[in-house]
C-alpha cells in the first residue's frame, strides 16, 4: 500500500444514525440519513492522505455564533431546514458569524465534494502562473498516456472549463453511470468485475466525440484530468501539488485530506475534505485577487480571468444556466453572471462557498442534504447566500 495511505483500525465501528436502517457502510455512506455523520468521517470508509498546512498558528478562538445575523430574521431555522453541518460568514477578511450543528466543531474536517474541483483549479491557476502548464496546449502534450482518450485532444483549458466531448454520464443516482464507476475505482463504492484498476486507467478509457470548447457538459472526469496534469508537469502526487502551490500559502490552521485509490491518485473531484475556517480561506484569496494576508498565491490576473472569462452560451440548457441566466463555468468555478457579480464553487449535497464582491462577504457551508442536486436547492441556496450577504453586521 503506498505509504500516504491512512485508514482507520479494522475494529473501528460507525456509530449507528438516528433515523437509519443499520450503521453505514461502503454502499450507503454518502445517502441520506447516513450522509450526516459519514460526510464528516470520510476517512473511515475510504483511504484518505494528509494535504499538510505546513507551518500556522493554531486557533484557540471561540465558536463566533450568529449573533452578528440578528438583523435577517429566522436564519436559525434556514439553516436547519437545509441541512447545514456548518456555516461560517466572513466580512471584511475577519469571521463574523459561524454555526456547528451538534457533534460538529471548527476543528473538525467535512467532506467538500465538488467544492474540491475549485480547489483543483486554484492549483492550476499556480502551475499556469509558474509557467508549468500553458492552457491552451492539448492535454495529451503532458499527460501522453491519454492521446486517443476523449481528453487527449482536448487543451486544458477546455478541460477547466468543461467543454470537452466526453461520453460521461454524471447521474449520481445511475448504478450503470460513468460517475458511479468513477467512485467505484476511487473506493468510494464496492467495486464490480471489470472496473479499472485506478483512475488513471479510468481516464484513459473514456472516449467522445472531439467536438470540443462547442458546449458545456459537466464532467467530474475532467477535474481528474486536470490533477494527472499537474503530476505530470511537477512529478509529485496530487495531494503533494495542492499542498505546495495552495494550502500552505494560505494560513491554514489544519492539514486537509483528500481520498484515493488503489493507485495512490487523489481524487481531485471530490474527494477533500477540511474544515470550515480553513475553506474560507479559498474564498478569501479568490475576493482579495489572489492575495491572502497579503500572501501572493495565485496571479490577479488568474482570479479576473475566472470571474470574466466565462462563456455564457456554453451552459445554455443546464440546471445552473436556469437558476442563473446569464452565468458561466469558468476555470472550475460557477459565475451566476448577476449584476451583483457574485461567484461560487459548489458540490453536491450542499456544499458551498459563496463570494459576494459587493458586500466583502465570503459564505461557507456544510451540509448533508438528502438529494445530491437539485434545482430548487441550488435556488433556496442562492438566495439564503445573498440575504446573508446583505444583513447588517453588528
Amino acid at each position: 500500500m503506498n505509504p500516504l495511505l491512512h485508514q482507520i483500525a479494522a475494529d473501528t465501528h460507525p456509530p449507528r444514525v438516528p433515523g437509519a436502517s443499520g450503521k453505514p457502510t461502503l454502499d450507503t455512506w454518502q445517502d441520506a440519513p447516513h450522509n450526516r455523520w459519514a460526510f464528516a468521517h470520510v476517512a473511515e470508509f475510504v483511504p484518505t492522505a494528509p494535504i499538510p498546512h505546513r507551518a500556522a498558528e493554531e486557533s484557540m478562538r471561540a465558536v463566533v455564533g450568529l449573533d452578528a445575523l440578528k438583523s435577517l430574521p429566522g436564519v436559525r431555522s434556514r439553516l436547519e431546514e437545509s441541512f447545514t453541518d456548518a456555516l461560517v460568514v466572513v466580512r471584511d477578511g475577519e469571521i463574523v458569524a459561524e454555526h456547528y450543528r451538534d457533534g460538529l466543531h471548527p476543528d473538525g474536517v467535512h467532506l467538500l465534494m465538488s467544492v474540491s474541483k475549485s480547489i483543483c483549479g486554484l492549483t492550476v491557476g499556480a502551475l499556469v502562473d509558474e509557467g508549468l502548464i500553458d492552457p491552451a496546449q492539448r492535454v495529451d502534450r503532458y499527460v501522453p498516456a491519454l492521446a486517443g482518450s476523449a481528453y487527449g485532444d482536448a487543451t486544458v483549458q477546455q478541460v477547466l472549463d468543461m467543454t470537452v466531448d466526453v461520453d460521461y454520464d454524471e447521474d449520481y443516482r445511475n448504478p450503470a453511470s460513468e460517475v458511479q464507476a468513477q467512485d467505484r475505482v476511487a473506493g468510494w463504492r464496492p467495486r464490480l468485475d471489470g472496473d479499472p484498476a485506478d483512475t488513471y486507467a479510468f481516464l484513459a478509457s473514456l472516449r467522445g466525440g472531439g467536438r470540443h470548447g462547442e458546449r458545456f457538459k459537466y464532467c467530474s472526469a475532467g477535474t481528474d484530468v486536470l490533477a494527472w496534469v499537474a503530476e505530470s508537469v511537477t512529478g509529485l502526487r496530487y495531494p503533494h501539488v495542492v499542498s505546495e502551490r495552495l494550502w500552505s500559502r494560505l494560513g491554514c490552521e489544519h492539514d486537509a485530506q483528500i481520498t484515493v485509490d488503489a493507485g495512490g491518485f487523489g481524487f481531485a473531484n471530490g474527494g477533500i475534505s477540511c474544515t470550515a475556517r480553513d475553506l474560507s480561506r479559498v474564498g478569501r484569496l479568490m475576493l482579495d485577487g489572489g492575495l491572502v494576508d497579503g500572501r501572493r498565491v495565485v496571479s490577479a490576473d488568474w482570479v479576473r480571468r475566472t470571474v470574466e472569462d466565462g462563456n455564457p452560451d456554453a451552459a445554455t440548457g443546464s440546471v445552473f444556466h436556469r437558476v442563473h441566466p446569464g452565468g458561466a463555468y469558468s476555470n472550475q468555478w460557477w459565475i451566476t453572471g448577476s449584476e451583483r457579480g457574485d461567484y461560487y464553487a459548489v458540490g453536491i449535497h450542499g456544499q458551498y462557498v459563496w463570494v459576494d464582491p459587493g458586500t466583502r462577504t465570503v459564505v461557507v457551508k456544510f451540509s448533508s442534504c438528502p438529494e445530491p442536486v437539485t434545482e430548487e436547492w441550488n435556488r433556496l441556496h442562492a438566495r439564503l447566500f445573498r440575504d446573508i450577504c446583505d444583513a447588517t453586521i453588528d
